[in-house]
């Protein structure tokens, strides 16, 4: 049955009207427009015991501290924010209301300024009880504010907060829909590009699942976590970085990927302006690529998220087929260089595709948006159908129509080919591996990283053994 999205100010209504909720809320930037919501639908005696904004930045810091980094609107702000809010809510008030589950609302947040330099972007969490005298709950998320008015961004701000705390109180036992609530009344006006949820009672909750659940869901076109498993977002890790990202199947990483990971990484650190100190490598899987056989499979996301985590990756999952839309993306954390790696059939299936799609005259047009000065690729050689010769930049059979744009950014630089790869590997591809695995073929293990082919053994991925898998179910 089909969940019927309800009207914000029913929903904090419903909230006020719980008098087993009880909580506190803290604003910084964008004014009070969360709290505003609870207040204006009445009954707000039974579920606010607090509001505040310490919008001064002096004021601010006396309360949670100083931000080492000097910023406001960032994740150690927000959890900042909630530790010391629900810790003397419950100093103050647990004896005087013992039944009651405590909850800490907080948002740090930057509207869209009067110059247009600032985008509008926040920080939003909820400490929650879901059991009196149990232990808490944190959700914390990051949102992209697409309204291009203050007052509107203000207001979608105050939407989105509302959604936050009802969902975690009505929709905590299903994490899916708990997500997709959270743009009831938002189409096209957020984006949330991160969500991280913890406590006791989302113990066995995979936040990698969340991420993808982001993108499935269209809450964000990019989501991204550490090796550590842990959701994490591009204005915390990518901001002024330089970034390498390696598109590709994962399914399952072979000697191949871990070659082209490796000496692009190489090649990629020690060109013309990077910093190696200040340089970061993605693995990236598209939602394109996780549907190509059909429905989305979650397991199969989650078993290649284990082997590139495995492997001390940081991954991305985006709906960004097009190249474009990733840079886009990242565009708005200032990133100093920007290199995408490629298969040599990638890149040609590109030229292709960017030569019928713009013959019309726009060619230039279209080479430029995605060619910008601060992105390079990096292409990875391939054999030659029936042939063992290399099939690399040099001897791309680009259409003659782009010819002269092509040589023009192999002359700049913009497009290079890959060095120092292993010729001996490039017969390996993730697909007939995969095969092999599900045929229980033992030659399988000698194709991929001694650290895939134990995690695939040990943690049964990718249908391994299928007999023994059939058996069991």
């Amino acid at each position: 049955m089909k969940r019927q999205a309800l009207e914000t100010e029913q929903k904090a209504l419903e909230i006020n009207l719980d008098d087993r909720v009880y909580g506190t809320f803290s604003e910084i930037g964008a004014g009070q427009e969360v709290a505003r919501y609870f207040f204006q639908v009445g009954a707000a005696a039974g579920t606010i015991a607090k509001t505040m904004s310490a919008y001064d930045k002096v004021y601010s810091d006396k309360i949670y501290g100083a931000e080492a980094s000097g910023r406001y609107v960032c994740e150690s702000r927000l959890y900042k924010m909630l530790d010391h809010e629900y810790d003397l809510m419950v100093s103050r008030l647990q004896n005087e209301k013992p039944n009651t589950n405590f909850f800490v609302f907080a948002d740090t947040v930057a509207a869209v300024n009067y110059t247009r330099t600032i985008k509008g972007d926040g920080w939003l969490g909820l400490r929650f009880q879901l059991h009196p005298d149990a232990k808490p709950n944190d959700i914390v998320l990051h949102a992209r504010m697409l309204d291009k008015d203050n007052q509107l961004q203000q207001q979608a701000i105050g939407v989105l907060g509302v959604n936050l705390i009802y969902a975690c109180y009505h929709y905590y036992d299903n994490p899916e829909i708990l997500l997709e609530s959270l743009m009831d009344n938002l189409k096209d006006r957020i984006a949330i590009d991160m969500i991280h949820i913890t406590g006791p009672d989302f113990q066995g909750l995979d936040n990698r699942w969340l991420s993808l659940m982001l993108i499935k869901h269209g809450l964000s076109t990019v989501a991204m976590f550490g090796p550590d498993k842990k959701n994490i977002h591009a204005s915390e890790f990518l901001y002024k970085k330089s970034v390498l990202v390696v598109r590709g199947s994962y399914r399952p990483a072979t000697l191949v990927n871990q070659d082209m990971i490796k000496t692009s990484w190489d090649q990629f650190r020690n060109a013309d302006g990077v910093d190696p100190r200040k340089a970061v490598l993605l693995a990236e899987i598209t939602l394109d690529n996780l549907c190509s056989t059909g429905e989305l499979d979650e397991k199969d996301f989650l078993d290649r998220a284990d082997i590139l985590n495995a492997l001390g990756q940081t991954v991305v999952i985006s709906n960004c087929e097009a190249h474009q839309k990733l840079i886009n993306y990242l565009s708005d954390y200032k990133i100093q260089k920007l290199g995408l790696v490629l298969g040599v059939r990638q890149l040609l299936e590109l030229m292709n595709k960017k030569y019928i799609q713009n013959r019309d005259g726009r060619l230039l047009t279209a080479f430029g948006e995605l060619f910008t000065r601060n992105v390079k690729m990096y292409v990875y050689p391939s054999m030659q159908e029936g042939s063992e010769e290399l099939m690399t930049c040099r001897n791309l059979p680009i259409p003659e129509g782009i010819k002269f744009l092509f040589q023009h950014l192999m002359d700049s630089g913009q497009v290079c080919d890959i060095e120092n790869y292993q010729k001996d590997i490039l017969h390996i591809f993730s697909k007939d591996v995969l095969e092999m695995i599900k045929r229980n073929e033992t030659s399988w293990d000698e194709m991929v990283p001694d650290k895939v082919a134990d995690l695939i053994k040990e943690n049964y991925l990718f249908g391994f053994p299928s007999q023994q898998l059939e058996f069991e179910y």
